[in-house]
């Protein structure tokens, strides 16, 4: 089970162009198929048939099809403090 903070942390990964899906497996024990089925689970379905569309063939979201040199970029808000309640 995921904390919401979590769960926001993996949908946020992967709406990320360079951020493959290995990574999200390494981080938080999801394969493809898991994040899929999160995403669907936790996006109107609208806003999933748009990411869906938005990652299919996309290279950077495997290691393995990602062209040399590409890296791991970072959005300045990527880390964002949490905030105090």
């Amino acid at each position: 089970m995921l904390s919401q903070q979590d769960l926001s942390r993996v949908i946020e990964m992967a709406w990320e162009d360079r951020t493959p899906f290995e990574a999200i497996e390494k981080l938080y024990g999801f394969t493809e198929p898991q994040v899929i089925n999160l995403m669907r689970a936790n996006l109107k379905p609208k806003t999933f048939k748009n990411w869906r569309e938005r990652v299919s063939g996309r290279r950077t979201k495997h290691l393995k099809l990602r062209p040399e040199g590409v890296g791991r970029g970072y959005c300045p808000t990527q880390y964002k403090p949490a905030r105090k309640r």
